[in-house]
């Protein structure tokens, strides 16, 4: 297994493997088509990123970061918005409240770090081998060589896998929020 930057090329394959690994949060309901823009835009972002694992040929997971949540949700809207909400307009208009809770979730975090590890996700078949360990400790060294040295990860409360994967990889909790109402979320920081 390698792990390397990830490419316009791989959006699609990271797009695939949230939908498919990532149930909490309301992003996997807007589909592929919205996934995929939303992973082109982070690997084309200058303050974000994408990682993926590859074996064989094939990306097994992947990992993306960035050093603002906010600074990046507004390059989507400003260069992505109009085509990922056409492409995605029925979702987005019956699910209206999740989309102002995204939207409004980077505010009010002023005591937690800025930047995040937004997305861990490995297909099914190579869970429990480490790749997402070794997803985590990439993302952290590519922030670090950023210049980062703090971040946040927001995980469902009643995700214990996710907990433990970034419990042990140096996360530490900090906080329960809501980001979606009557959802709670734990966040974990490293620093």
């Amino acid at each position: 297994m390698i792990v390397r930057a990830g490419t316009d090329a791989d959006a699609s394959a990271a797009a695939r493997l949230h939908a498919a690994a990532i149930r909490e949060g309301f992003l996997s309901s807007l589909g592929p088509r919205f996934l995929t823009r939303l992973y082109r835009r982070m690997v084309r972002d200058p303050g974000s990123f994408v990682l993926v694992a590859e074996e064989d040929g094939a990306v097994i997971g992947h990992a993306a970061a960035t050093e603002s949540v906010g600074r990046l949700y507004r390059r989507f809207l400003v260069r992505d918005g109009v085509v990922a909400g056409i492409a995605t307009a029925p979702q987005l208009l019956s699910q209206w409240r999740s989309v102002l809770e995204t939207l409004r979730y980077p505010s009010g975090n002023d005591d937690l770090p800025e930047a995040e590890l937004l997305a861990v996700a490995v297909d099914a078949g190579p869970r429990g081998r480490g790749v997402g360990r070794a997803l985590v400790a990439a993302a952290r060294e590519e922030l670090l060589r950023r210049g980062v040295s703090d971040a946040r990860v927001v995980v469902a409360a009643d995700n214990e896998p996710a907990l433990r994967l970034y419990t042990s990889s140096g996360f530490r909790p900090s906080a329960s929020i809501e980001v979606h109402a009557h959802t709670t979320s734990q966040v974990l920081t490293w620093s």
